[in-house]
């Protein structure tokens, strides 16, 4: 059976900023799914240790002062985001993730801060994945199109309803969806890979985008440009 048929489990943080090297986790969730249906839903609020900037409140709705007063110590609430994200992977379930780097990223660098073991050593060393990353994906298959690609759009592009959206949950869930609809349009180049390949060929994907957007920046805005072509994790 195709592997958008399986288990599959979403996943997305709602943080202090854009920086997934300095930015922290404010929510997380995981959405555990079969067919593209919620089986379960873990989240979190966590309190970052640091002001909230007014314009990730503004985005999120959490404000500073409701992360402090119901939040968990953020040292407690990593722990168990990464554990329990840790042992899906383990169990060989694929996490979707809308651009990934940014979520995977961020959240080891959280484990990095409250010197807590990384993703890949909670994970015996071995890389992070199966990763679908439905950004990814879509970049690929449908390169020319133009417009936004944030998920809200790509939701509108693939007809799948974002209800909350930047609740956590909400975006997970959605991710998840776009991932199958992807599937389901694209048979050849996603829907019949194994979740290994696929992985593989996001990493290519990603790459080849990276490379192409810094030659773009290079030539049309800032020659000193730098995009990282790592994926699913930097």
């Amino acid at each position: 059976m195709s592997w958008w048929h399986e288990p599959l489990v979403g996943f997305d943080l709602e943080t202090t900023g854009t920086d997934p090297d300095t930015s922290r986790i404010v929510t997380a969730a995981l959405v555990d799914t079969k067919g593209a249906e919620p089986l379960r839903t873990t989240a979190w609020l966590v309190d970052p240790g640091v002001p909230i900037p007014a314009e990730a409140a503004a985005i999120h709705g959490i404000s500073t002062e409701q992360a402090a007063a119901r939040g968990r110590p953020a040292p407690e609430a990593v722990e168990e985001i990464a554990g329990q994200l840790c042992r899906r992977l383990a169990e060989g379930v694929p996490v979707v993730a809308f651009n990934a780097p940014f979520d995977l990223s961020l959240l080891d660098a959280e484990l990095r801060r409250h010197r807590l073991p990384t993703l890949a050593e909670r994970l015996g060393g071995r890389p992070v994945g199966p990763v679908v990353d439905p950004l990814v994906v879509d970049r690929s298959v449908d390169r020319y199109r133009r417009g936004s690609r944030s998920l809200q759009s790509v939701c509108g592009v693939y007809g799948v309803e974002l209800a909350d959206a930047h609740e956590a949950g909400s975006d997970a869930l959605a991710a998840v969806r776009v991932a199958v609809r992807l599937a389901e349009r694209y048979p050849r180049e996603v829907g019949e890979l194994h979740p290994a390949a696929l992985h593989e060929q996001q990493i290519g994907w990603y790459t080849a985008w990276a490379e192409n957007f810094q030659a773009w920046l290079r030539k049309e805005k800032d020659p000193q440009a730098v995009i990282d072509a790592r994926w699913p994790i930097r």
